[in-house]
């Protein structure tokens, strides 16, 4: 599975970094690129899996053992299930087929929330700060905005910026696609937040956040 770390190569980080300074040179809102491996662990999928994977192994080794008895089933489904739990940790792509669409959106617009806030963009002196956030695992992007940006442009707007992003990654292009994004957002903040003579760059220009 891709990670945060792999998702773009040296170059791609660096041309994005330029992509962020060239963006900021003409406004005060601070944009932050955020590379998350995961939004979460989904650990719901994978006891749902080894359920399912667990029980029906367990039925076909019985029946090709010509046993019927219950102790059998329960001692192979036992001993499966323990296997394909640890599987499924260490291989969080196999959980994939066992979670929601819905569910990885709440998960990834949550997380995107925390990060918001982790990372500090919250805390810009204009509250004009926006964070582009973007999730390996769940394919997803989302784009949140601070107080002062929000006031003044329709929080909608930013799902322009997302299916412009979302489209160039499903491309094979991720830092293209970036750059892309981070030029849209450069260019909406650009008419009402133009930067200022004292303007400093209070925040990363790209955070790439580990995997635990």
């Amino acid at each position: 599975m891709r990670n945060a770390e792999t998702f773009l190569t040296q170059a791609e980080q660096d041309a994005l970094v330029q992509c962020v300074k060239k963006a900021e040179a003409t406004t005060s809102g601070e944009i932050v690129p955020v590379i998350a491996t995961m939004s979460y662990d989904y650990p719901r999928a994978g006891l749902i899996g080894s359920l399912i994977l667990g029980a029906l192994v367990a039925v076909a080794l019985t029946l090709a053992l010509g046993r019927e008895d219950m102790w059998v089933f329960l001692a192979l489904f036992l001993a499966l299930f323990f296997c394909f739990s640890r599987l499924f940790d260490a291989l969080p792509a196999l959980k994939r087929p066992f979670v929601s669409k819905r569910e990885m959106r709440e998960e990834v617009a949550e997380a995107a929330f925390t990060a918001f806030h982790a990372h500090g963009l919250h805390d810009t002196r204009d509250k004009t700060g926006i964070i582009l956030y973007v999730s390996v695992y769940e394919r997803s992007v989302q784009v949140l905005a601070d107080k002062g940006i929000n006031d003044l442009v329709n929080p909608q707007a930013w799902e322009e910026v997302v299916t412009l992003v979302t489209k160039g990654i499903r491309a094979g292009k991720p830092g293209e696609a970036l750059c892309a994004g981070v030029t849209r957002c450069g260019e909406m903040l650009t008419k009402r937040f133009p930067i200022k003579p004292d303007d400093t760059d209070e925040l990363p220009n790209l955070i790439i956040e580990k995997a635990d």
